[in-house]
């Protein structure tokens, strides 16, 4: 007869009573460990409102004693008011090496993703066995169970505001010393940045334009300049161009040569050594280009958390040539799931996404003189805009005029922020060289003369 074997779920009572008298000892060791682990680390639910109660105490700046503890804790329910100063007492013997306090936590946040690994498998296996979703859902819920537990976020349980404010702290601390990182992600264009105030590491920016105002590379001239400026990865999806095409756009745009003779190969001497110049800047930048057709946004999702360590930027062209999830949903709602799904990788991912997307041909279409897109314009779903946390939308006058529209001479475009979740909507006016597919920072003096 075989023998049983009975499993459970790992933890580490020594590590939890010893980090908690730690703490009891020496306060100042919650600075050490709260950015190694949570209150939900712990497997007893007493030690984790233990934990918070200190939290509580430290961040009021009181004493954390035997006596403010067993208080606090009465206060919150957690013990009657006989109950539970013995055990508080002896937390004390079993935290004797404060210097520990970092072996504590670690021990006691590596049991907590076994404990987390064990959990998802478990709803990674009946939600297989069930053969309710598409194998396509079930391998990107369980990609992203695993994911949030790699990173560190377990996304079953809440997190108490004591935890978040700790972390709120260090942010406002990060800002005092270096003011810069509030601006959050800079486009590289002055003005724009100044009505943006940056892009949110979590933002949905969309860049709407009708064909051939020059949305790819608007978005292609953002890629670079983030490129150039953070060092970080930015991963561009080109659904409609091929790499070798995308990279010989921005190669005209960073060497200023015509677009035209850079494919014809029709260049002068000069151009061979700007040429040669920009190659070697561009290849010192870390972007990633994927020009498969066709995606999903789970299809990206897989490929993007493989390049998750320095991710700085993705960038999508465009959104009409993404394929949705499910083939049952008409066009309308697929956009709709698209658009939603964009949302939840950027937060899912912590990483801006600047996604292009076509207009409708109301702007065309309307008899005044005034064609400049509005919301409304947006293709095929409203709930774009409802997703979005930044709606750009390109506008150039001369596209229609007919006898001005073909031509490569330089012009002013308008920049039109529509939405602006964290900020101001306003117009700004930038440079547009059409030979070189690029956009200029104009300074807008200049832009009234």
């Amino acid at each position: 007869m075989e023998s049983e074997v009975i499993r459970k779920l790992p933890f580490s009572m020594p590590a939890e009573q010893s980090l908690l008298g730690a703490i009891l000892i020496d306060p100042t060791v919650l600075n050490e460990v709260a950015a190694l682990m949570r209150a939900d680390d712990f497997y007893l639910e007493e030690h984790k409102q233990i934990y918070l109660a200190m939290q509580e105490l430290f961040l009021s700046s009181r004493e954390i004693d035997v006596v403010t503890l067993i208080d606090m804790l009465v206060t919150k329910g957690v013990y009657d008011k006989s109950g539970g100063e013995d055990y508080i007492r002896s937390l004390l013997d079993a935290g004797a090496d404060a210097p520990n306090a970092r072996d504590y936590a670690r021990i006691i946040k590596e049991k907590s993703v076994l404990r987390q690994l064990i959990e998802a498998s478990n709803e990674i296996s009946e939600r297989a066995y069930s053969e309710q979703d598409s194998v396509s859902a079930v391998l990107d819920h369980a990609e992203n169970l695993i994911f949030q537990i790699a990173q560190g976020r377990d996304t079953k349980n809440f997190r108490h505001i004591h935890e978040v404010l700790e972390s709120v702290y260090e942010n406002l601390k990060d800002l005092r010393e270096n003011p810069e990182a509030a601006q959050g992600l800079k486009t590289g264009f002055t003005y724009l940045d100044k009505v943006l105030a940056g892009i949110g590491k979590t933002d949905l920016v969309l860049v709407g334009a009708r064909p051939g105002m020059g949305k790819t590379a608007f978005a292609l001239n953002i890629a670079t300049n983030v490129a150039k400026q953070t060092k970080k990865k930015v991963c561009i999806f080109s659904l409609e161009m091929s790499a070798e095409q995308l990279v010989t756009r921005v190669l005209a745009s960073e060497a200023l040569i015509n677009s035209y003779a850079l494919r014809t190969g029709e260049l002068t001497s000069e151009e061979w050594e700007n040429l040669a110049h920009a190659a070697g800047e561009l290849s010192g930048c870390n972007m990633l280009i994927d020009d498969t057709t066709g995606l999903t946004v789970t299809a990206m999702k897989a490929k993007l958390r493989r390049e998750k360590k320095d991710l700085g930027l993705v960038v999508i062209d465009y959104l009409g040539l993404m394929d949705g999830d499910s083939f049952k949903d008409n066009r309308v709602q697929q956009v709709s799931a698209i658009s939603r799904g964009l949302k939840i990788m950027a937060k899912e991912l912590e990483v801006p996404i600047l996604c292009c997307a076509q207009l409708s041909r109301s702007p065309d279409k309307n008899g005044g003189k005034d064609h400049r897109p509005q919301l409304s314009d947006l293709r095929d779903s409203g709930a774009i805009e409802q997703d979005a946390d930044t709606v750009i939308f390109l506008y150039r006058s001369e596209y229609y005029d007919k006898e001005k529209r073909n031509s490569n001479d330089s012009s002013i475009a308008e920049i039109i922020i529509a939405k602006n979740r964290h900020g101001a909507l306003a117009n700004v006016h930038m440079g547009w060289n059409g030979q070189f597919t690029k956009f200029l920072t104009v300074d807008p003096e200049r832009t009234e003369q």
